[in-house]
C-alpha cells in the first residue's frame, strides 16, 4: 500500500489545541475579549453603504462567527490605529503587511493576501527604470508614512520622498505632476484611481518592487493560544475554499497564499519563467516531483531574490528555492538538500585588461558587481568589500559588465553562461578571472515551517536520488 503524506496545513492544524476544532456552543462567548482596528485600504477594507467590507472584514467576519466573537471594528487613518494597536493589549490591526521593521512589534495570523508593489507614473512620464536604485534619481516620490513600503524605501536610502494623506491623495498628486512616481499595488491603484474617476490606464507601470504579505496584527500581550485561534481558523478557510471565493469577490483574482508559500528567482537553468510563461528549470523540477511524491499541491512563485530572501526571513511556513547553504545562513533557515554544487567566480570582461588572482586585488577594483542578498554579497561584505555595486536582478549587472560600468561580476557558473545568453552576449566575451568559493545548494524553509514537514520532504528527496529520479533531472538541465 502506498504511504500517503500529510500536507503542510494537516501539520499546522494538528500543532494547535484539539479542544479548539470542537464546535461551540451558540452562547458560549470567546474567552478573550478584541480591539479591532482598520483604515480604509480599498479593496483590503473600507467603508461601504456605512458598513465596514472588504477581503480582510469578510475574513475577519467568518473566524468571529465561528469563534463567537462580536463583530466590531473602528475605522482610524492607518498612523493612528497602527500606533493605537501597540499601546492596547487587546487590539488587532489589519490589514498589516509583516516586515522586518514590525515583525517583533506584533504577533501575526495570516497570511491573507500578497500585494505586489509597483512604481508608478503618468503615460507623460518617459523615465525608464532597470533597478531600484534608478529610482533614487527619478524626481519625487509620494508615499504614506508607516506604510511598509515606506518603511522599505527609507532603509534602501531614499531621500526623494513626499508625504501624502492617503492613496487617493497620492494618485491626486500624480495625475497633477506633483510627484514623479508613487508606489503602490495594482487593485489598490484601481479602487483609489476610480475615486478619482480615473482608470488604471491613466497611470503606468514602471517597475516592480516587491511583494508583500498581508496578516492580522495582534499586540504582543494577547496570548499566543488566541493568535493561534486565528490562525487555525484562517488556514480552515483555505482549505475549504472560502478565502478564495472572498479573494476572486475582492481582489479579481485566485492568486491567494496558501497555507505554504513556495518562492523561487529567475536564475536560469536552476530555476526561471521560460518564454512561455511556465516556472520551471533544475529545482523547480525537483520541488515539483518532491510535492508530487508527498500528494501536496503549492503554488511557485516567481520573485526577485532579495524580495524572496526577506520574505523566507521573516514570514512563517515559507519555502524559498535554491539556496546556497552558507555559515551566515546556517541557523536562519531549515534545509532541504543538498540538491546541487556551484562555483562563484569573479568574471570580468574579455580584453578589459582586468586580472584578478587574490581577493586583495579584487577589493581594489573601483566596481564590483553583486545581486543584493546572494550568499557571495553577503560574504564580500563579511570579508570587508566596500567596492560593491549591488542590485537585485542579475542581468542588469551582468548588462554593467558587458557595458564597462563594473570591473567585475560575481555570478555562479552554472547560471552566467545562461544569463549572457538571454542578454546576447558570448560566453568567450567574459573570462573566469578568479574562483571565490564552491558551495551547495538546498531548498530552504523558514525557521517556524513544522520540522516534521521538513523532514519528509528531506526523506523523499533521499528516495529521489535512490530511485534515479534526481540523476535524470540533473541530465536534463546540467547535462
Amino acid at each position: 500500500m502506498k504511504k500517503r503524506f500529510f500536507s503542510i496545513s494537516l501539520f499546522i492544524l494538528c500543532l494547535l489545541s484539539l479542544s479548539i476544532q470542537c464546535s461551540r456552543n451558540s452562547d458560549e462567548a470567546y474567552r478573550y475579549k478584541f480591539s479591532f482596528i482598520t483604515e480604509q485600504f480599498k479593496p483590503l477594507n473600507y467603508i461601504e453603504n456605512s458598513s465596514i467590507t472588504g477581503l480582510a472584514p469578510e475574513v475577519l467576519k467568518v473566524v468571529c462567527q465561528r469563534l463567537n466573537i462580536p463583530f466590531e471594528v473602528k475605522v482610524l487613518p492607518w498612523n493612528e490605529g497602527y500606533s493605537l494597536v501597540q499601546q492596547t493589549d487587546n487590539a488587532v490591526l489589519f490589514s498589516t503587511i509583516l516586515n522586518s521593521e514590525r515583525k517583533d512589534l506584533f504577533k501575526w495570523a495570516g497570511p491573507i493576501a500578497t500585494l505586489d508593489w509597483l512604481f508608478y507614473a503618468t503615460p507623460q512620464n518617459h523615465i525608464n527604470l532597470n533597478a531600484l536604485e534608478d529610482a533614487k534619481l527619478a524626481g519625487r516620490i509620494g508615499v504614506i508614512a508607516d506604510y511598509s513600503i515606506e518603511q522599505f524605501l527609507v532603509g534602501q536610502g531614499f531621500t526623494n520622498l513626499v508625504y501624502c494623506t492617503d492613496n487617493i491623495d497620492a494618485f491626486d498628486k500624480l495625475l497633477k505632476g506633483e510627484i514623479d512616481l508613487f508606489p503602490s499595488d495594482r487593485i489598490t491603484a484601481e479602487a483609489a484611481l476610480n475615486s478619482l474617476n480615473k482608470t488604471i490606464y491613466a497611470v503606468s507601470e514602471k517597475l516592480t518592487i516587491r511583494t508583500d504579505m498581508v496578516y492580522f496584527a495582534f499586540n504582543k500581550k494577547v496570548p499566543d493560544d488566541v493568535v493561534a485561534d486565528f490562525q487555525q481558523q484562517i488556514d480552515i478557510l483555505k482549505e475549504d475554499g472560502t478565502l478564495k471565493g472572498l479573494y476572486r469577490k475582492f481582489m479579481s483574482s485566485s492568486d491567494m497564499p496558501g497555507t505554504l508559500q513556495l518562492y523561487t528567482e529567475q536564475y536560469p537553468p536552476i530555476t526561471f519563467r521560460d518564454n512561455t510563461g511556465e516556472i520551471t528549470g533544475f529545482g523547480t523540477d525537483l520541488v515539483k516531483e518532491l510535492m508530487k511524491r508527498n500528494q501536496q499541491f503549492f503554488d511557485i512563485k516567481l520573485s526577485s531574490w532579495s524580495n524572496g530572501y526577506e520574505l523566507a526571513l521573516h514570514n512563517p511556513n515559507f519555502c524559498l528555492f535554491t539556496m546556497d547553504r552558507t555559515a551566515l545562513r546556517e541557523n536562519l533557515f531549515q534545509w532541504v538538500g543538498p540538491i546541487g554544487t556551484n562555483t562563484t567566480w569573479f568574471y570580468t570582461k574579455t580584453g578589459s585588461g582586468i586580472t584578478i588572482s587574490t581577493l586583495e586585488e579584487a577589493k581594489n577594483l573601483q566596481a564590483v558587481g553583486t545581486v543584493s542578498s546572494w550568499f557571495s554579497d553577503q560574504y564580500l561584505r563579511e570579508l570587508g568589500f566596500t567596492n560593491l555595486v549591488s542590485g537585485s536582478e542579475p542581468g542588469v549587472l551582468a548588462t554593467k559588465l558587458m557595458n564597462g560600468e563594473i570591473d567585475a561580476f560575481v555570478c555562479s557558473g552554472i547560471t552566467f553562461p545562461v544569463i549572457l545568453k538571454e542578454l546576447g552576449y558570448e560566453y568567450n566575451q567574459v573570462v573566469p578571472s578568479y574562483a571565490l568559493m564552491s558551495s551547495d545548494y538546498y531548498i530552504a524553509f523558514s525557521k517556524s515551517t513544522p520540522a516534521a514537514f521538513v523532514n519528509q520532504w528531506q526523506s523523499t528527496l533521499e528516495l529521489l536520488k535512490q530511485d534515479g529520479t534526481y540523476e535524470a533531472i540533473s541530465r536534463k538541465w546540467l547535462p
